[in-house]
């Protein structure tokens, strides 16, 4: 096989497993700052036991994202090297801020978050959250803004010709808020708000249906079901400020997103189809003209369509088409079930429905899914550019490396990223049956 796809999809692999964990970690951050301000506001003794259950969860989240990210970077070097001397100054800064300003401040105060219950003061302990929360939002700040580059590249210029140029920083802020820097930002926040919000909810209707710790699980879904209500209904003015930035910056990614093939002509949008790229043609339910309204808020005006773009400038279009409408069509659903759930909370009736609750339950997958598909469609959309308009990904592969040694590292990397995903949900189901240390067991939460 070619060594470029292999390592594409080896750095896919590595990628797609190291993401579960970075989106759990940002939210669950927010969320405990949630819990922990309200045992501090209320003095109610639940709110405390529930912070310091979820911030096991918490460190142990934190532990294997930590581990699965040190691998990409290596990638990097072994099996990028032409990609790695192009970017080496633009993402060296990056990356470099990620470690010194919100690595370090995470994983620094996480010691006084996992440990200090009984070492530190309340509000010492509670100030110690605030930070880890900061760190994980203000680390995936940086990464974004890395990959972001990668998108939409500025404040920079080229130096030196064929394989020994490489981007030079001429404009360290230009860099940071480059034009789709602050879209993918908010939308990846939205995103890890939805996975750890769900992660809760999933595991509160279980001790529910379980007739388990049922003050404690009311409580936490009534927190999560107030961050999942905005996370989704953000993560949708999010996506559409975002795709409307990818049709002005990257158009034949937002064509491949909606299988949009003439040249200049309105769009319309697909619910759901399939792409045949011999033919050029999408055959699905559409709405007509509706992308081109959502874009350009005018249902006649044109969408640079992919006949645009010679073959070889497009990326695979029914790929990207699958994966985004996937997304898409998992965020709606989202909202759906946050808004239900809403409704019922109202209604009186939100801890009763054993249906809804079984719902809830297996909703924790549905944000991780999505998650992982808006990452395959931006990547993959981005394609055949490692950097858009500059370095195509065929170009940036290292030029020693054989095709064999990568397919051997893939599959030894499955293996024992089988094994630790096997570890994580053990130790995590662990935790969860287990259960809260409950000195609390009063309905109304308090010793």
């Amino acid at each position: 096989m070619d060594v470029a796809l292999l390592s594409r999809i080896q750095f896919g692999l590595t990628v797609g497993f190291h993401y579960i964990f970075p989106p759990l970690s940002i939210g669950l951050g927010l969320i405990l700052v949630i819990m922990e301000g309200t045992y501090l506001h209320t003095k109610n003794t639940m709110y405390h036991e529930m912070t310091r259950f979820w911030v096991k969860i918490f460190g142990l989240i934190f532990a294997l994202g930590a581990a699965t990210g040190i691998v990409m970077e290596f990638q990097f070097g072994t099996n990028w090297a032409t990609y790695s001397r192009f970017v080496g100054d633009v993402f060296g800064s990056a990356l470099a801020a990620e470690g010194i300003f919100a690595f370090f401040l995470e994983s620094g105060f996480l010691a006084v978050l996992l440990f200090g219950w009984d070492k530190v003061s309340a509000k010492m302990h509670f100030f110690a959250t605030l930070m880890v929360a900061f760190g994980a939002h203000l680390s995936a700040v940086w990464i974004v803004v890395a990959n972001s580059w990668q998108q939409t590249p500025a404040g920079h210029h080229i130096v030196g010709l064929g394989e020994t140029a490489r981007a030079e920083i001429v404009d360290f802020w230009q860099l940071v808020f480059n034009p789709s820097t602050l879209d993918r930002i908010s939308h990846v926040f939205m995103g890890a708000w939805q996975a750890a919000a769900f992660l809760v909810i999933s595991v509160a209707a279980y001790y529910l249906i379980r007739n388990r710790h049922e003050a404690f699980a009311r409580a936490s879904m009534k927190i999560a079901l107030v961050v999942a209500v905005v996370a989704s209904l953000g993560q949708l003015g999010t996506g559409h400020t975002s795709a409307r930035t990818v049709s002005a910056t990257q158009p034949a990614k937002m064509a491949a997103f909606e299988g949009h093939f003439a040249a200049n002509a309105p769009a319309g949008l697909y619910l759901f189809g399939w792409v045949d790229e011999e033919s050029g043609r999408t055959t699905g339910l559409q709405i007509p003209g509706f992308l081109s309204w959502l874009i350009y808020f005018d249902t006649q005006t044109p969408v640079a369509g992919l006949d645009t773009f010679p073959p070889g400038d497009r990326p695979p279009v029914n790929l990207v088409f699958q994966s985004y409408h996937i997304m898409v069509g998992i965020g709606m659903a989202l909202i759906g079930l946050s808004l239900l759930g809403l409704f019922l909370w109202w209604r009186r009736k939100l801890f009763d429905l054993t249906w809804f609750l079984w719902i809830c339950v297996m909703s924790v997958i549905l944000p991780q899914i999505a998650n992982q598909m808006g990452w395959f469609s931006a990547e993959v959309g981005r394609q055949p550019w490692i950097v858009y308009g500059l370095l195509r990904t065929s170009e940036a592969v290292s030029k020693t490396v054989p095709s064999g040694n990568v397919l051997t590292s893939i599959i030894l990397f499955s293996l024992v990223y089988l094994l630790l995903f096997i570890l994580f949900l053990h130790q995590l189901t662990q935790k969860i049956k287990h259960g809260p240390e409950m000195s609390v067991v009063a309905e109304g939460g308090r010793v």
